[in-house]
């Protein structure tokens, strides 16, 4: 995807599922995934494409999220995150950001292995509100705390919306996470928005009144999500969630007044 003079690219690292009846749904709906039937397989399952993307602008590149890492269980698998960066030219050094949606474990995967920074001359950036709550809360993960904490001579964190690095800029979306943040890439008059988690599928595009049991607070992940597909909807904006399938852009356009998600081939 070229975004005038900028460029971003999807690095996948594997891939995660989900019965999607049991993680994402319109409430009190039982049958409610039986008009998105193309978006599961068979079994009903929901498929999610982990990764991250890769923004070069001006003398920065820069990652957005950073896969699930090394995981390989029946529903997360990850792995290919570095292969994918080096098929694009790019090798951990020359790294200069990287920039976290949220701090959910499928986004974090390669900022750290083994307690070892994975990109050693890149600023970590993520919303104080994720940091806080992830890392520095009485009742934080464990897990996360380990993975995260080397982090911290990298770390810078941000509590208000502004640029990050030319022609990308912060949008605190709290729901999903208390500090999830949507990356806007901007040149001129043309647009990028890397949803992150405020979206986990494309229907979440269409439908107005769905949630994830993801959510920390449904109701704001709800309001956000909601408040960006009307913005960029039939607009020249383009869009991408961090699990869409194959980490495509789209743009969302609305079809006998409903939105409808349509992804650029």
């Amino acid at each position: 995807m070229q975004v005038g003079a900028i460029e971003i690219l999807p690095v996948l690292d594997g891939v995660g599922k989900e019965r999607a009846a049991e993680v994402l749904t319109r409430p009190g709906v039982p049958d409610a995934w039986a008009c998105h039937a193309d978006s599961l397989d068979e079994h009903g399952t929901l498929h999610l494409d982990l990764g991250g993307f890769l923004v070069r602008t001006d003398d920065r590149v820069v990652l957005v999220d950073a896969g699930v890492g090394t995981i390989n269980t029946d529903k997360y698998a990850g792995g290919g995150f570095l292969t994918s960066l080096d098929r694009l030219g790019v090798t951990a050094e020359m790294v200069t950001d990287v920039v976290f949606t949220h701090l959910h474990f499928d986004h974090v995967g390669w900022a750290t292995k083994r307690g070892e920074v994975v990109f050693p001359r890149a600023t970590y950036r993520v919303h104080a509100a994720d940091w806080a709550h992830f890392v520095d809360s009485p009742d934080a993960d464990p897990g996360a705390v380990r993975k995260l904490t080397p982090l911290l001579h990298q770390l810078e964190t941000f509590d208000a919306d502004g640029v990050l690095a030319p022609g990308l800029s912060a949008r605190h979306t709290p729901g999903h996470t208390p500090g999830s943040t949507v990356y806007v890439v901007a040149d001129g008059e043309q647009r990028a928005l890397l949803l992150g988690d405020v979206v986990h599928s494309v229907v979440e595009l269409h439908e107005r009144d769905w949630e994830a049991v993801f959510d920390v607070d449904p109701v704001a992940a709800r309001a956000a999500r909601n408040v960006i597909a009307d913005e960029v909807a039939d607009s020249g904006d383009v869009v991408v969630g961090a699990h869409f399938p194959q980490l495509r852009f789209g743009r969302v356009v609305t079809v006998a007044g409903k939105r409808t998600f349509r992804p650029i081939a």
